[in-house]
């Protein structure tokens, strides 16, 4: 991730694999986006070619994806599905649409001294509502004669952490001149409840331990104070306080240190809870504000926070 250097900023901290979490009080579910799947974007050439620094690297052009009315109806199917399951939904196609119209506002404003107002790629993201789990879909027809089958496989990943923690496939039954959309729903039919008891499964063990995110801190080079500076007569270091400030503030003390540097420290496993203090919805980016005000307050550290 790359990060941006505001002006007289001295820490940096970079919360990484952060989703805002949106859920209903009412069915109490992860918010869900569906997505198709790599294997069918690359199978139907909706993959672009981009330069990453020299390797020719493939990445999804969804926009361009969504002309097709198969995934169209895929989607909507799915998303169909889900809703009768009372799972808060967020849609692919109006979520590019948001970010779309919010660049060409964004384009059209200009700051005070005449040039155009910045907004890298990861801000227009962090700008557009992320759903809790993404959904990826994958589909064939199968066609023997005028017989058709639909093979299908749906994948729920956790969009924070990009870990997968629901699956279902399988092979609809043979019909003929049924529409995509039926064969979809038939095949799907049989296997959508176990893929619904992961999913709550899933959630409901995040209700007691607690989201998890990673956390990276990184510091600049003209940093006042470094993570190995100490900061009482005691010997501790910035970093050790670092630490005691996260058994304090993660669920049960929950989180896994990594790489430690004078300039750089990791965690992984980080728990965060699920609601604050006032019952609203916790996110990763209200856990890095925490931190950063923290920093500010004892050391007089300027720092930012970004997912």
């Amino acid at each position: 991730m790359k990060n941006k250097l505001l002006k007289n900023s001295v820490m940096t901290l970079v919360l990484l694999l952060s989703t805002t979490l949106i859920f209903s009080q009412a069915v109490n579910k992860p918010s869900i986006m569906v997505f198709p799947s790599d294997d069918w974007m690359e199978n139907n050439n909706y993959m672009d070619v981009v330069d990453n620094h020299g390797t020719p690297t493939k990445i999804p052009n969804y926009a361009r994806a969504l002309l097709n009315d198969d995934l169209n109806q895929v989607i909507t199917t799915i998303e169909s599905l889900m809703k009768e399951r009372e799972y808060p939904l967020t849609n692919l196609s109006l979520t590019l649409k948001d970010i779309a119209d919010r660049n060409a506002l964004a384009n059209a404003e200009t700051s005070e001294d005449g040039e155009s107002v910045q907004e890298g790629p990861k801000d227009r993201l962090l700008s557009t509502a992320r759903p809790d789990i993404i959904l990826y879909v994958f589909w064939k027809i199968n066609q023997i004669g005028p017989k058709k089958s639909i093979t299908f496989r749906l994948s729920g990943i956790d969009a924070g952490t990009n870990k997968p923690q629901a699956s279902a496939e399988g092979t609809g039954n043979e019909l003929i001149g049924a529409a995509l959309p039926v064969m979809l729903k038939t095949a799907v039919l049989s296997n959508i409840d176990n893929f619904n008891a992961q999913l709550m499964t899933y959630f409901e063990e995040m209700q007691v331990k607690g989201r998890e995110v990673s956390l990276e801190i990184q510091v600049f080079d003209g940093s006042a104070k470094k993570l190995n500076s100490e900061i009482n007569e005691d010997g501790d270091e910035l970093a050790d306080d670092i630490k005691r400030w996260m058994k304090l503030k993660t669920v049960n003390g929950a989180f896994t240190p990594q790489t430690k540097t004078a300039t750089k420290m990791q965690f992984v496993s980080v728990r965060i809870p699920l609601r604050g203090e006032d019952g609203s919805a916790y996110t990763s980016d209200d856990f890095g504000t925490e931190l950063r005000k923290y920093l500010r307050k004892a050391y007089k550290l300027q720092s930012s926070n970004h997912r």
